[in-house]
This record gives structure tokens, sequence and C-alpha cells, in this order.
């Protein structure tokens, strides 16, 4: 998820999982110095061990570093079956990626609830779906051209497909320098006034603005925003809490960007002293929210990013407001429309003209933008836009295009490209329609079998990991990450990885660790799930890739965090001085 917290757990675990960032207490190296004396392996792999204790990292209550296979595997299998882990599962697999050996597997074929892991498998399915040079589109359709004096006679429709990176994050903090490229591509146009109606259309993408499986408390916290094919600033708004002048007054509450869209009801005092205790709380459909608590008067500033209902009515108010300050004067209303309005009232591409558009981030980009930080929504909007395009006579065209290196990857397909050409599918296992979801699940499926992964091998709903109802093995981890590093966009999946120890949710663990900078690997945190997979480069220089998924595991201590526990594995693979050929 966005915004890691101090401690490195992502916020996505802010109501999931306890914030567990004590380190361990240095402790002895099991082995003494006079015994590894006897092998100078083995005595750099002590002042090695050593050096951790006193650092007090996660590796102070580690064995020295594993010199052959055999130590390696010992050690493995010592851990996953300490006591403290009765309760729980771990779920294990490491694979030499010179050699395909498998290193080490425990419970490998077992189902485990990934969580974020799954970004993995969306991730992978739209690099080799789209390629990295792909990009996708927002549109400015019209039933005609301006007139000579520059005025548009009749509605603007806003044609979204689900770009994510249409936020003030990536520029600068303002929300109209990201929007005035779609402002330019306007007034390029020549368009100086609309005689009609703003259309916000998400259209596009078909479904509920939801992932399947999502608990509904889930969708007050930023990880947890609605999809739309329309999105703007991760459809979230952020709210600024300062103490208020005086005891009992009102807690000072603004939001950034200033907007009226969101409404907030405050129900906040400030007190003389005592702890900050804010909440937030948004009724599920509604644009209302509740703010309740206190703050003393010395406490310092607070923030926190909530969710709205219909982030596409957000999007049109704020570009609406941007073509004001450019000069472009709305004389309709601002709406919105979604793919059951188009049921009723179907687009028509014949009938309407592309006047502009805007072009998200290359998706080598949005796949960093969406590994790095954990971010749910550009996850599951990328699942819906390949299920869209699935659902559309579009897609090879598209493909093609961004393939071949053209400046637009729907420049050809222009109007076509309304993804309202091909009707949903029909599944009357469901006893509904096919959703763009469920468009994007099956491509996934289709995918995962070119990738060698076994059919049993995983069940998903949504491509985020937030369901609970999303299941892997390490098995099936380990295949797709093979195949991957293998892959024409191997690299760009790679790089956008979080590094341990330097970036994104990994940032903050196993620093002053054979891991740091070393380890790339997608985390996963659930309240009873967590997970950790990626590639790892031993001491002796082996590529390895490892799946360590560990569910229904209650800590005992902070010092025994279900993150520290797996970065001990991590720390193992990354100090392994041994290599596989030599066990042969």
């Amino acid at each position: 998820m966005n915004n890691v917290q101090s401690c490195g757990l992502p916020r996505e675990a802010k109501r999931h999982a306890a914030f567990e960032c004590g380190r361990s207490k240095a402790v002895s190296p099991l082995r003494s110095a006079t015994a590894v004396q006897k092998s100078p392996l083995r005595w750099l792999a002590f002042l090695v061990a050593l050096t951790f204790s006193a650092a007090g990292g996660i590796c102070a209550e580690a064995p020295a570093p594993p010199v052959t296979l055999a130590d390696l595997q010992q050690q493995l299998s010592n851990h996953v079956s300490h006591p403290r882990f009765a309760a729980a599962t771990w779920g294990v697999k490491v694979v030499s990626l010179e050699s395909d050996k498998t290193l080490f597997e425990h419970n490998a074929g077992k189902l485990f609830s990934p969580a974020s892991n799954c970004k993995l498998y969306t991730v992978a399915l739209a690099l080799d779906e789209l390629g990295g040079d792909y990009r996708i589109r927002t549109s400015l359709y019209a039933v005609s051209k301006p007139d000579r004096d520059g005025v548009l006679k009749g509605d603007l429709i806003v044609y979204g497909r689900g770009d994510p990176t249409i936020n003030a994050r990536l520029n600068g903090g303002d929300i109209f320098r990201a929007l005035q490229p779609l402002v330019a591509a306007l007034t390029n146009a020549g368009v100086k006034r609309i005689e009609g109606d703003l259309i916000g259309d998400e259209s596009f993408i078909h479904g509920p603005p939801y992932g399947s499986g999502w608990s509904w408390d889930d969708m007050n916290y930023y990880y947890g925003a609605e999809i739309s094919a329309l999105t703007l600033n991760d459809n979230t708004i952020q709210v600024v809490a300062k103490p208020g002048a005086s005891n009992g007054a009102p807690v000072q509450l603004t939001l950034v960007p200033p907007t009226s869209y969101v409404i907030l009801s405050n129900r906040t005092q400030t007190v003389t002293s005592g702890r900050r205790n804010v909440n937030f709380y948004r009724p599920i459909e509604e644009n209302i929210v509740y703010v309740t608590g206190q703050m003393p008067l010395d406490a310092t500033n607070y923030s926190d990013d909530i969710t709205m209902h219909n982030p596409a009515g957000m999007f049109v108010a704020f570009f609406r407001e941007a073509l004001t300050r450019n000069g472009v004067k709305v004389s309709g209303k601002t709406r919105t429309v979604n793919w059951l309005d188009r049921e009723v009232q179907p687009l028509d591409p014949d009938k309407l003209i592309e006047l502009g558009a805007v072009e998200s981030l290359p998706m080598r980009d949005i796949a960093r933008e969406v590994q790095k930080p954990s971010q749910n929504l550009y996850t599951d909007l990328l699942l819906a836009h390949l299920g869209a395009l699935a659902q559309s006579e579009v897609k090879a065209s598209n493909v093609a295009s961004a393939r071949s290196g053209g400046k637009s990857s729907a420049t050809k397909a222009q109007s076509k490209s309304l993804g309202d050409g091909a009707p949903p599918v029909n599944l009357p296992e469901l006893g509904r329609q096919e959703t763009s979801e469920d468009a994007g699940i099956r491509q996934l499926r289709e995918f995962l079998a070119k990738a060698g992964v076994a059919r049993g091998d995983f069940h998903f709903e949504e491509g985020s990991g937030l369901s609970r109802n999303n299941l892997t093995t390490p098995n099936a981890t380990a295949a797709l990450l093979q195949f991957m590093s293998k892959h024409t966009e191997a690299d760009t999946y790679l790089k956008a990885l979080p590094i341990a120890g330097v970036d994104g949710t990994l940032r903050n663990r196993m620093k002053g660790t054979p891991a740091a900078g070393n380890v790339r690997a997608k985390t996963g945190t659930l309240r009873w799930a967590n997970s950790l997979s990626g590639y790892v480069t031993t001491a002796a220089g082996e590529r390895l890739i490892f799946s360590i998924m560990l569910n229904r595991y209650s800590a005992s201590d902070t010092e025994h965090s279900a993150r520290g526990e797996i970065d001990k594995i991590a720390v193992m693979l990354a100090g392994y001085s041994g290599r596989i050929e030599a066990t042969r």
C-alpha cells in the first residue's frame, strides 16, 4: 500500500496488523569463536554475524550465515519449525535461477493468503499483455468541433480508461498542474467555451467500484479507494488537522486540495493536554466525512488521506475549475456517466470526435508506482483495464500500436476504443454479467498457464490482494518469478520491486544485513497474512528466487513480529556463501 509508515509497515496494515517495530536484542552468535576458527569461511561468517548482533538488527538471534547447502536447509528448517509458530502456517520455496534447482521448500504446495504478493501477478500480466511502453489514454469527445469563435455546441465528454497517474503527488503537489495537459489538449483544439454539460464518463470499466472480496471497513481508508476509469489524485483527499485557538474550540480541519466535493462534519475538540485522537468515518456511498476526537493545544499538525464516493465526479469538478482558470467557460452542468448508464444510453463512436487526449506514464513506470509503495488502486485499475480491453474489439490495435513504438497506444483506435463495442459476457455460474475485473482474472488464468503455473495453485478474485479470498501457493509464486526472470520485460519487472533497506515498503527492513540493497521483493500484509517474494543474490553471487508466506501467526512480543521472522529467512539467503553446484 501507499505511504509507508516510519516503522516500515505499509498502511494497509493499519487496521489489519499490529505495528511491530521493535528491534531484536543483541545476543551472542550460536557458534563460538573457537569453533569457527577451524574454517576460514566459518570464521568470516562468525564476524559477519557478530557485526549484525552488535548492530541490534534482525539477525541478532540468527546463527552464523550458512556456508553449505546443508547448513542453509537446516537453518531454514529450524526457523520455520520453531514452537512459537505452532499455531501458524509457513510456506517457503527457494529456487536457484542458475541451476533451476530447488534449495528449500516447506508447504510449497499449500494455498496461502498472499496479501499484496498478488501484485506480482497483476503487474506481470500487464507487462506481458501490454509491454513496458504502453500508455493508458484519456480522451475528450464531442459530437462536433468548435466553431470559428471557439464555441463547442454540445456536451464535452471526458472519457477515462483507468489512468492512475493524474495526481498531485506526481506533479509537485499541485492537482491543477496534473490536469493542465488535459486542459491544453482541449484549448489546442480551439475550444474557448462549452455550451453544454461537462460529462465524466467512467463506463470503460464494467462493474462495481470495489474489488471483489473487499471488506466494507476497508473503504474508509486510502487503500480501499473506489475503482473508477476516471481516477484523480489516487481517489483520495487529504485532511489536515491542527489544534483550535483555545481549549474547547473545534480542531481546525482543512481539505488538500480544497474542494466542496467532500463535506466535513467537524465534531472534534481542542483540549489543554493529553493524546491526539482524531478519527474519520465516511459512510459508504456518501461524501460526508464525520470527524471526531480531540487534539491537545500543543499538538503538531496531523494529516490523513480519506476516500470519496464517485471519484469521477471529483475528477470533472476539478477539471471544470481547471478550465475556468484557463479562461474556458462551461455553461452546462457537471455530471458523470457509468457502465450502467451506458447500458441504457450506449455511446455511438461513429457520432463522436476526439478533440484531444492525454496519456499516462508508460507501463514500466506504473509498475514501479504499484510495486514500490504497494498501491492497491493502481493494481486493480490495471486488472480492470486489461479486462475492459479484452471485452472490446480494440485490444489488438491498442497493443500493436504500443509495441510498434507508436506515439499513442490508442491513436489508431480513436473513437472505437470507447470500450462499449462488446457487451458483457453472461456468467450463469455467478448469476450475473462478466465485469471488467472478471475478464482480467480470466486473462490472468490464461497468462499463468503460459507461465507454467498449475491451475489449482492459485485462486484470485481481484488484483491487489486486499481480498481475503485470494489464495496462492509458494510454488505458483516461484514459478511466476522464474518465468518473469526470462521475460522480455524482466528488467522492468525487477526494477519495480522494493529494495531492502532502500525504498518502498522495504525501506526500513533488513538494514545492516547482507539483504540490504540486495533483496528485491514484494511485501504483503493483512491482519493474519504476511508474505515476501522476490529475488536475492547470495554471498557467493548466485541468484535465487524465493516466496515466503506466513499465515495465522500471532506474535508473542514485538521482537518476534511476522515481518521480522520473514526477514530472517531473506537474510539467511543473502548470507549463504555456498553454491548448489558444489553439492552435486
